[in-house]
């Protein structure tokens, strides 16, 4: 057990003592290694902050029902006796166009606007809750709407929300995907990285095997080392994510001066980056045990 903790922290030691020998070498693997982790954790980083503005988005599905701006206030009463008498309608409900106007008033930055305008330009309006989530329902009864009278426009509201979550959901997914391909160059740069290292230790490895050193203890000074080099581009790729967001949060705080908006991307939390790091180690684990365990064959053909 000494011996095995004993060589356990020689490994260590020479490969930390071989990593900072080579530093140029260190440096553009570390680099190359970052660059294609940072895509997908820049990618996911994303998503996690834009998921929350789609879930606090109302996806009940309505229709407004815009009204034409000389419908009068019998118009009005007759439309919503239509509407509530509709199948596949669970509620209506009214909002007037000084309403409407007060309530954009209270939107950041359209104060200033709305106090140039000489007239409301908006209209009187009916949201209309439907009973059912059924594409085909909206669409049936955004169609019958525009043929009632004095109605000049039909909006489905729901229907940006939906689309919304069908572009987060391909976020995901191309998200997901380019982590398994980026996932397999740090496989590859490190499987190569291993095996020109392998290559310089050649004669020493086969004079291990020939005087009975095990395979774990060959493989172990490798598994370190590609351990490690998975380590450091987890944290390169950690770096060049977070410098990115700082860099568009700049930009996005000059755009909320003009629009009066306080959005910001919000950093990785320390259980997000931890778990980088580890799909990061251990990426750079296989590469190093394929590389080795390849090496190994060719030696033993048997």
């Amino acid at each position: 057990m000494r011996a095995w903790l004993q060589h356990h922290r020689l490994s260590f030691a020479q490969t930390l003592a071989r990593l900072a020998g080579a530093p140029f070498a260190t440096l553009l693997n570390t680099l190359a290694i970052g660059a294609a982790l940072a895509l997908p954790l820049g990618g996911y980083c994303l998503l996690v902050n834009l998921e929350p503005l789609s879930r606090n988005l109302s996806a009940e599905p309505e229709l407004s029902v815009f009204l034409a701006s000389d419908a009068a206030k019998s118009d009005a009463t007759a439309i919503e006796a239509q509407l509530k008498a509709t199948a596949g309608v669970s509620g209506v409900r009214f909002v007037g166009r000084d309403a409407a106007l007060a309530e954009l008033k209270r939107t950041p930055g359209m104060a200033e606007v709305i106090a140039t305008l000489r007239q409301n330009p908006l209209p009187d309006a009916f949201v209309v809750t439907l009973a059912g989530t059924d594409a085909a329902l909206s669409d049936r009864l955004e169609q019958q709407f525009k043929t009632l009278p004095k109605v000049s426009h039909v909006q489905a509201d729901s229907a940006w929300v939906k689309r919304l979550d069908a572009l987060l959901r391909l976020g995901r997914a191309t998200v997901a995907l380019l982590g398994v391909l980026l996932g397999l160059v740090l496989v590859a740069v490190t499987f190569n990285t291993i095996r020109l290292q392998i290559l310089t230790q050649n004669d020493e490895i086969e004079l291990c095997r020939l005087i009975g050193a095990t395979r774990a203890y060959i493989r172990r000074p490798f598994f370190y080392l590609g351990s490690l080099l998975g380590l450091l581009g987890g944290l390169a790729a950690i770096a060049l994510a977070l410098g990115t967001i700082a860099w568009i949060n700049r930009d996005l705080a000059q755009l909320g001066v003009l629009f009066g908006s306080e959005f910001r991307l919000q950093f990785l939390s320390l259980r997000e980056m931890a778990a980088a790091l580890a799909g990061a180690l251990t990426l750079g684990w296989i590469g190093a045990y394929m590389s080795v365990s390849e090496h190994l064959r060719e030696i033993e053909p048997s």
